[in-house]
């Protein structure tokens, strides 16, 4: 890696998001002009090193997340964050859409306290907005350690566009972002 490479590396922040299936979330995010990396994971549970199959049980407490990484220069929290309520329903319970489980919950892992200001401040912008006809529940949570899904969850929407979930459920929000927020578009997709 070059000296420039590892420079830019040191400037970015980290957001780890959870608002359903992270395929959704990582499909939109790896779209974003100013992040570097997404990686699809689980967090927040009790149990070290937990697979798919055990997160879908719900018994070990975690939640699929996105853990993405960003240049603040480019690209705000406050605009990841912006993205992250459109593109999922913050009033759900535990569930998005036909995905059900504590798995699915609506949580901000926060990587430092400007983090959790920014995080509660939008929670509260929205609450007053009135935008969504029922309260949000999305948990507002210090990073507890994360866990990378395993390597055939990753990329998972550019790898299978044509597979029945993405067509269902990934590609259309990857359409509504796209829609609402073309000027954050990567220009290697636009």
């Amino acid at each position: 890696m070059s000296e420039t490479n590892k420079q830019n590396l040191l400037h970015l922040e980290r957001a780890t998001l959870g608002g359903g299936c992270f395929w959704c979330l990582e499909a939109v995010y790896q779209q974003i002009h100013g992040v570097h990396s997404v990686v699809s994971g689980y967090a927040g549970g009790a149990r070290p090193n937990p697979s798919y199959e055990s997160v879908c049980t719900g018994v070990t407490g975690h939640a699929e997340i996105v853990d993405v990484y960003f240049d603040p220069q480019i690209i705000s929290f406050h605009d990841l964050l912006e993205v992250f309520f459109v593109i999922h329903d913050p009033t759900t319970l535990n569930y998005q859409g036909n995905d059900h489980g504590t798995q699915y919950r609506s949580v901000i892992f926060t990587h430092s306290d400007a983090q959790n200001q920014v995080a509660h401040a939008v929670v509260e912008e929205l609450e007053q907005s009135k935008i969504y006809s029922n309260p949000v529940v999305t948990q507002i949570d210090v990073a507890p350690t994360i866990y990378p899904a395993e390597d055939y969850h990753q990329d998972y929407f550019r790898q299978h566009p044509g597979q029945g979930y993405c067509m269902a459920v990934v590609a259309p929000k990857l359409a509504k972002f796209r829609a609402k927020f073309k000027t954050l578009i990567s220009s290697e997709f636009s």
